[in-house]
């Protein structure tokens, strides 16, 4: 009888034991609720515990992500219609501002990204003429639009890296 009551308690105490503690690695952020509220959002790469059934953790990727636009046909200011086919890099730098602005979902960041990036390059393409676009100054349109479109990603905590 004491030895099986023994036995469930340390299965017990395992069982908490592990779902106590979380791993983050070097391609993670991590930040942790309590309760719903955030607690802590910079973690170093390791081994980190909370408190089970009280606190959760969830994690972000730290690496640089794309997000690859669809083709839309847009206006040169000349008139002239000019299809635009856009990819973007980007990553979290605030992963707490990333999580409180867009509900932790990765959609939602990259609908609104989408749109930043999108007007962006509207705008340029609209104050260039066709030769203009095509030429070799679109390599410093294309960092006008990264540029922009970075002071306008930083309220969701992210950093736009490059826009081709």
């Amino acid at each position: 009888m004491i030895r099986t009551l023994a036995i469930i308690l340390v299965i017990a105490l395992g069982i908490v034991g592990i779902s106590s503690a979380f791993i983050v690695t070097e391609t993670e952020y991590a930040i942790k609720f309590q309760l719903g509220r955030i607690i802590k959002s910079d973690f170093e790469p390791g081994l980190h515990f909370k408190m089970p059934f009280v606190n959760n953790v969830r994690k972000f990727d730290r690496r640089i992500l794309t997000l690859d636009t669809e083709a839309e046909k847009m206006l040169t200011s000349e008139q002239k219609f000019v299809a635009v086919d856009s990819f973007v890099k980007w990553h979290i730098i605030d992963v707490s501002r990333f999580y409180t602005s867009t509900q932790g979902n990765e959609r939602i960041a990259l609908n609104r990204l989408d749109s930043i990036v999108k007007d962006r390059i509207r705008n340029q393409i609209a104050s260039r003429t066709l030769v203009e676009v095509i030429s070799e100054q679109r390599v410093t349109t294309m960092q006008d639009i990264a540029r922009e479109a970075n002071n306008a990603a930083a309220d969701l905590g992210i950093e736009v890296v490059d826009v081709r």
